[in-house]
């Protein structure tokens, strides 16, 4: 797989490839590649790495040098420029930037990638997670639309609610690929999600918990039964 992934990583980019999520791709004459925030393209003054494993410290704080606990929010800092010898070295820090993002797409294009809707997520939660099974139809649509929006995440959020129900509150272009993503030359590799992440889960577990709570709260106590005289 990872061989396979590393050649197919040349021959997109070979094809014209040049960004995924925040990152710009550029080949160099002389081969290797440089990799660098898309907004830092005109810049001169940016710090140089040379190692695939600098993108792991370069992905996990932001500008204002908050941690950044979701590697695909649109939050990567500035200011860097990381030169890679190879595929091999650009495949590694893609995975630190980006983890699985390469091989999700490789995937994808290959007609192997298995989307799984978040009731199948949800049913097999098991301990203190299992609450989660419980959540409505619409407690569900209204979370995903508010977590998996792009301003919040990348990813593009290809799974159903359950089969044969799409998402139905989530905004078109944070559940379709972008216009001609899979075509010939394609210009980006999109972010997928193919399933819901540890993010969601736990939200849906507290919003089935906080209802519960008011639901036990409002309902009318039993009076208990007098003793028999």
């Amino acid at each position: 797989m990872n061989r396979n992934l590393t050649q197919a990583l040349e021959s997109w980019i070979a094809q014209g490839c040049r960004s995924i999520g925040q990152i710009k791709i550029t080949p160099r004459p002389e081969g290797g590649y440089e990799l660098r925030h898309a907004e830092d393209c005109d810049r001169n003054d940016l710090a140089t790495y040379t190692e695939a494993t600098d993108a792991r410290a370069l992905s996990f704080f932001d500008d204002a040098n908050a941690y950044r606990p979701l590697k695909t929010a649109p939050t990567l800092r500035h200011g860097w420029l990381l030169n890679l010898p190879d595929a091999t070295a650009l495949r590694h820090a893609l995975d630190y930037f980006y983890p699985s993002m390469t091989a999700l797409w490789f995937s994808h294009l290959r007609g192997e990638l298995r989307l799984v809707p978040l009731r199948e997520t949800l049913d097999r939660q098991t301990g203190m997670y299992a609450v989660a099974k419980r959540l409505r139809d619409d407690e569900g649509q209204k979370l995903v639309a508010w977590h998996c929006v792009l301003e919040k995440c990348m990813k593009r959020t290809l799974w159903n609610f359950a089969p044969g129900q799409p998402l139905t509150h989530l905004a078109k272009e944070a559940r379709t690929l972008p216009s001609g993503a899979d075509a010939p030359g394609f210009q980006e590799i999109p972010l997928i999600c193919q399933e819901a992440c540890n993010h969601l889960v736990p939200a849906c577990r507290e919003t089935v918990k906080k209802r519960e709570r008011l639901e036990s709260a409002e309902s009318p106590q039993t009076p208990q039964n007098n003793a028999a005289t």
